[in-house]
């Protein structure tokens, strides 16, 4: 919803382009349908941490002389071939609040290898100042707190450990959940090379499967997220230009699973056995 919000706040119309099966990121081929004149950027979000299909966007990208922004909120820590996958694209934002993998309590970077880009987001975040007595144009106060680059400077050397603990979880739920036949599961590209398992999505076959199991972890004390629901399309400040959507689909059907670096294995094995009683 705040991707969308970014939008909708600098006075542009968002088109939505369909997702993909696989690992619900842009599909983009139906990027390049929705091209028209009036497009000024390509916006592409990183579901999950799953890495939307870059080649394919910076190719359509260069054909009709766009930028590409990514919504890397989920992808700290994500590599692509090697490389970070904050290293593609004109600009990532990345979200830093305390329910990501890395966090500083509140508040997002922003990476960029443009040098005018990064010249212009340095002032526009500090008011617009060049030093103490001029200013380059108009800015906000859109710094980082101490206290905030504190809580991360906390975090950051804990990183790698925290991504392994977060693989341990998420193999142990697909050994669990592997043949759970209402349930399938999104599967990220061959070229990624790091993933960061900052989330658990499960894709139930129906709606009413999601809702049957999500009130009975709810009703055992476990929280679950509908995360995303619903489809942004449908929101009501938006024009839904995304008929017969593919993504109107799985927003109903996904539900995250909890997944967090101290969650213990017998408090994952209780989950998967509330979940698997349906198949009791």
């Amino acid at each position: 919803m705040a991707t969308t919000s970014s939008i909708v706040w600098q006075g542009c119309k968002p088109v939505f382009a369909d997702i993909l099966s696989s690992d619900f990121t842009i599909n983009p081929d139906k990027i390049r349908e929705k091209i028209t004149p009036q497009t000024s950027a390509i916006l592409a979000t990183h579901v999950f941490g799953f890495p939307c299909r870059i080649e394919a966007i910076e190719h359509i990208a260069k054909e009709f002389d766009l930028k590409v922004i990514y919504d890397a909120a989920h992808a700290f820590g994500v590599e692509y071939k090697g490389k970070s996958v904050l290293n593609f694209g004109d600009i990532s934002v990345l979200s830093f609040h305390a329910t990501k993998l890395f966090h500083t309590i509140e508040g997002g970077g922003i990476t960029t290898n443009c040098d005018e880009f990064a010249r212009k987001i340095s002032y526009m975040r500090n008011f617009g100042h060049n030093g103490q007595e001029d200013f380059f144009g108009i800015g906000i106060n859109g710094k980082s707190s101490e206290l905030h680059a504190a809580m991360g400077l906390c975090i950051f050397p804990a990183i790698d450990k925290i991504i392994e603990k977060r693989k341990t979880i998420s193999e142990f739920y697909n050994n669990r959940l592997n043949n759970f036949p209402i349930i399938t599961r999104p599967i990220f590209g061959v070229n990624v090379t790091r993933h960061n398992f900052s989330y658990y999505p499960i894709l139930f076959n129906s709606e009413d499967a999601l809702l049957s199991i999500k009130k009975r972890l709810e009703n055992e004390g476990i929280s679950c997220r509908r995360y995303f629901f619903p489809s942004l399309n449908t929101l009501n400040y938006v024009e839904n230009n995304l008929e017969n959507s593919l993504s109107e689909s799985v927003s109903s059907r996904i539900l995250c699973l909890p997944i967090y670096p101290d969650l213990a294995i017998a408090d994952v094995e209780r989950i998967c056995s509330l979940i698997l009683q349906e198949n009791e």
